[in-house]
Protein backbone atom coordinates (compact mmCIF):
# COMPACT_ATOMS: atom_id res chain seq x y z
CA UNK A 1 0.00 0.00 0.00
CA UNK A 2 2.62 2.21 1.11
CA UNK A 3 4.51 1.64 -2.34
CA UNK A 4 1.37 2.33 -4.08
CA UNK A 5 1.16 5.50 -2.30
CA UNK A 6 4.49 6.89 -3.30
CA UNK A 7 3.87 5.84 -6.97
CA UNK A 8 0.74 7.29 -7.03
CA UNK A 9 2.50 10.57 -5.11
CA UNK A 10 5.35 10.63 -7.54
CA UNK A 11 3.10 10.31 -10.66
CA UNK A 12 1.83 13.70 -9.42
CA UNK A 13 4.33 15.67 -8.95
CA UNK A 14 5.29 14.59 -12.55
CA UNK A 15 2.15 15.43 -13.53
CA UNK A 16 2.13 19.01 -12.08
CA UNK A 17 5.64 19.72 -12.87
CA UNK A 18 5.04 18.43 -16.69
CA UNK A 19 1.59 21.19 -16.66
CA UNK A 20 4.52 23.64 -14.82
CA UNK A 21 6.76 23.55 -18.01
CA UNK A 22 3.62 23.59 -20.65
CA UNK A 23 2.29 26.77 -19.38
CA UNK A 24 5.18 28.51 -18.70
CA UNK A 25 6.13 28.37 -22.66
CA UNK A 26 2.65 29.97 -23.33
CA UNK A 27 3.49 32.95 -21.26
CA UNK A 28 4.61 35.16 -24.36
CA UNK A 29 2.98 36.08 -28.22
CA UNK A 30 4.12 33.38 -30.48
CA UNK A 31 6.88 35.00 -33.30
CA UNK A 32 4.22 34.85 -35.91
CA UNK A 33 1.94 36.79 -34.06
CA UNK A 34 4.63 39.28 -33.21
CA UNK A 35 5.05 39.43 -36.97
CA UNK A 36 2.01 40.22 -37.82
CA UNK A 37 2.05 43.26 -35.32
CA UNK A 38 5.61 44.38 -36.55
CA UNK A 39 4.08 44.60 -39.94
CA UNK A 40 0.70 45.90 -39.02
CA UNK A 41 3.28 48.63 -37.30
CA UNK A 42 5.73 49.38 -40.65
CA UNK A 43 2.50 50.18 -42.89
CA UNK A 44 1.44 52.93 -40.30
CA UNK A 45 4.45 54.68 -42.04
CA UNK A 46 4.75 55.54 -45.20
CA UNK A 47 8.08 56.34 -45.53
CA UNK A 48 9.27 52.41 -45.25
CA UNK A 49 9.07 50.72 -48.60
CA UNK A 50 9.23 47.18 -49.05
CA UNK A 51 10.11 46.11 -45.08
CA UNK A 52 10.46 42.81 -44.41
CA UNK A 53 10.42 41.23 -40.63
CA UNK A 54 11.33 38.00 -39.45
CA UNK A 55 10.68 37.03 -35.87
CA UNK A 56 12.66 34.28 -33.72
CA UNK A 57 11.89 33.78 -30.19
CA UNK A 58 10.88 37.45 -29.80
CA UNK A 59 13.83 39.06 -31.70
CA UNK A 60 13.06 40.87 -34.44
CA UNK A 61 14.82 41.43 -37.51
CA UNK A 62 14.22 44.31 -39.83
CA UNK A 63 15.70 44.99 -43.09
CA UNK A 64 14.44 47.25 -46.43
CA UNK A 65 15.00 51.17 -46.57
CA UNK A 66 14.19 54.52 -45.28
CA UNK A 67 14.68 58.24 -46.80
CA UNK A 68 16.24 59.17 -43.39
CA UNK A 69 17.95 58.51 -40.04
CA UNK A 70 15.40 59.79 -38.39
CA UNK A 71 12.70 57.28 -40.13
CA UNK A 72 15.00 54.48 -38.98
CA UNK A 73 15.19 55.64 -35.67
CA UNK A 74 11.46 56.03 -35.48
CA UNK A 75 10.62 52.76 -36.63
CA UNK A 76 13.24 51.01 -34.12
CA UNK A 77 10.90 52.65 -31.14
CA UNK A 78 8.10 51.71 -32.50
CA UNK A 79 8.79 48.12 -33.17
CA UNK A 80 10.49 47.55 -29.75
CA UNK A 81 7.30 48.72 -27.99
CA UNK A 82 5.27 45.82 -29.40
CA UNK A 83 4.44 43.52 -26.71
CA UNK A 84 6.43 40.30 -27.18
CA UNK A 85 9.70 42.09 -28.83
CA UNK A 86 12.55 41.31 -27.10
CA UNK A 87 14.90 43.34 -28.89
CA UNK A 88 15.36 44.59 -32.00
CA UNK A 89 17.96 43.92 -35.45
CA UNK A 90 17.42 47.05 -37.24
CA UNK A 91 19.12 46.07 -40.69
CA UNK A 92 17.36 49.17 -42.11
CA UNK A 93 19.07 50.75 -44.93
CA UNK A 94 18.94 55.31 -45.27
CA UNK A 95 18.90 55.58 -49.02
CA UNK A 96 18.08 59.60 -49.78
CA UNK A 97 15.97 60.65 -52.20
CA UNK A 98 17.68 61.19 -55.38
CA UNK A 99 16.25 62.74 -58.35
CA UNK A 100 16.89 60.65 -61.35
CA UNK A 101 19.55 61.95 -63.82
CA UNK A 102 18.85 59.32 -66.21
CA UNK A 103 15.14 59.80 -66.89
CA UNK A 104 15.57 63.57 -67.12
CA UNK A 105 18.60 62.85 -69.82
CA UNK A 106 16.05 60.49 -71.72
CA UNK A 107 13.29 62.51 -71.52
CA UNK A 108 14.99 65.65 -72.59
CA UNK A 109 16.32 63.09 -75.69
CA UNK A 110 13.27 62.13 -76.16
CA UNK A 111 11.93 65.44 -77.24
CA UNK A 112 14.79 66.48 -79.31
CA UNK A 113 14.20 63.13 -81.24
CA UNK A 114 10.37 64.20 -81.55
CA UNK A 115 11.54 67.27 -83.16
CA UNK A 116 14.21 65.83 -85.14
CA UNK A 117 11.72 63.59 -86.87
CA UNK A 118 8.59 66.11 -87.30
CA UNK A 119 9.43 66.49 -91.04
CA UNK A 120 9.93 62.67 -91.36
CA UNK A 121 6.18 61.26 -90.97
CA UNK A 122 6.72 57.91 -91.92
CA UNK A 123 9.43 57.28 -89.42
CA UNK A 124 8.69 56.58 -85.90
CA UNK A 125 11.20 56.78 -83.28
CA UNK A 126 11.42 55.59 -79.55
CA UNK A 127 14.35 56.30 -76.99
CA UNK A 128 15.38 53.86 -74.64
CA UNK A 129 18.40 54.02 -72.35
CA UNK A 130 19.82 56.21 -74.93
CA UNK A 131 19.30 54.24 -77.50
CA UNK A 132 17.27 56.05 -80.78
CA UNK A 133 15.24 52.89 -82.26
CA UNK A 134 13.25 53.81 -85.84
CA UNK A 135 10.61 52.20 -87.59
CA UNK A 136 8.36 52.84 -90.66
CA UNK A 137 9.72 54.26 -94.15
CA UNK A 138 12.09 56.83 -95.16
CA UNK A 139 13.59 57.75 -99.02
CA UNK A 140 16.72 56.95 -99.31
CA UNK A 141 17.24 60.45 -100.20
CA UNK A 142 16.48 61.61 -96.89
CA UNK A 143 17.76 59.09 -94.67
CA UNK A 144 21.27 61.07 -94.90
CA UNK A 145 19.61 64.31 -93.07
CA UNK A 146 17.98 62.19 -90.74
CA UNK A 147 21.06 59.98 -89.23
CA UNK A 148 22.74 63.72 -89.41
CA UNK A 149 20.46 65.35 -87.03
CA UNK A 150 19.59 62.31 -84.41
CA UNK A 151 23.92 62.24 -84.34
CA UNK A 152 23.76 65.40 -83.81
CA UNK A 153 21.98 64.67 -80.45
CA UNK A 154 24.59 62.54 -79.39
CA UNK A 155 22.83 59.44 -78.29
CA UNK A 156 24.40 56.03 -77.22
CA UNK A 157 23.47 54.37 -80.66
CA UNK A 158 20.75 54.51 -83.72
CA UNK A 159 19.39 51.37 -84.39
CA UNK A 160 17.96 51.84 -88.27
CA UNK A 161 17.32 48.12 -88.68
CA UNK A 162 13.86 48.29 -88.17
CA UNK A 163 13.75 51.24 -90.84
CA UNK A 164 13.13 50.43 -94.66
CA UNK A 165 14.56 52.57 -96.63
CA UNK A 166 13.33 52.84 -100.52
Amino acid sequence: MKNLTMKTTAFLVALVMMAATFTGCKSGPKDDAIKAAVETALLANPHIAGAAVVVEKGVATLSGQVPDDATKADIDKTVAAIPGVKSVVNNIAVVADTPSVAVAATDMLTNAVKDATKDFPTVTATVNDGVITLKGEIQKTNLQKLMMALNALKPKKIDNSQLVIK
